[in-house]
């Protein structure tokens, strides 16, 4: 099967593409490796250094979705018809693609089928749902820094499912678990009545 990369060089770029992208539209695309297709590509806006307002909590809502069936063993994602009709500008697409093409593909270079029980295997499916899920909450909300470890967690969990590659798997769930401290660090300092987690530290250090 064709790189993630090419298959989206191929559709966006080189075939005559409606000026409106369509979920479902990305879901065919996807083919059998939907799960993981799809959380790279929700997740790049916010992973990467790109300006994404407006977009990370809509598309963590969906990966949301998408993680709590994974968690239940689905092969095939389903989503609501209002989802899968939901469209984006292609020239906003093609942007977002742009700019995130040398990170997938650096991405890809190390990529292989390695330890694919941990893809594969419902226990290590139902790990990656899990922690897919957690992050999508995070991402969810509207509080600057909360959104970049968690999301880059995603996209390197959902690049290790694309190639059934365990190994790339675990470094994502590695980066879930530093984005939940991290993130969570940031609410805690927050409710503390510190508007950093700098700030919460310098509070925490002097009493």
């Amino acid at each position: 099967m064709a790189r993630l990369s090419a298959e989206l060089q191929r559709y966006f770029f080189a075939e005559d593409c409606p000026p409106q992208v369509k979920l479902a539209d990305i879901l065919q695309l996807a083919g059998e490796r939907t799960f993981g297709f799809l959380f790279v590509l929700l997740s790049v806006p916010s992973a990467l250094p790109l300006p994404a307002a407006g977009y990370s909590t809509p598309f963590a809502i969906v990966m949301f979705m998408l993680a709590l069936q994974l968690m239940t063993g689905a092969t095939k994602p389903w989503l609501p018809a209002r989802m899968l009709n939901s469209s984006m500008a292609l020239t906003k697409v093609q942007w977002f693609l742009k700019a995130a093409m040398p990170w997938l593909q650096r991405m890809e270079v190390v990529c292989r089928p390695r330890l694919t029980f941990i893809c594969t295997g419902r226990l290590g499916r139902a790990a990656i749902g899990l922690a897919v899920a957690l992050m999508s909450i995070f991402m969810m909300m509207p509080i600057p820094g909360t959104n970049t470890v968690p999301s880059l967690g995603v996209l390197t969990a959902g690049f290790g499912l694309l190639d059934d590659d365990g190994a790339i798997t675990l470094a994502g769930l590695v980066i879930c678990v530093l984005g939940f401290a991290f993130s969570g660090s940031i609410l805690i300092a927050l409710s503390m009545g510190a508007p950093t987690v700098v700030d919460y530290l310098k509070q925490w250090l002097v009493k």
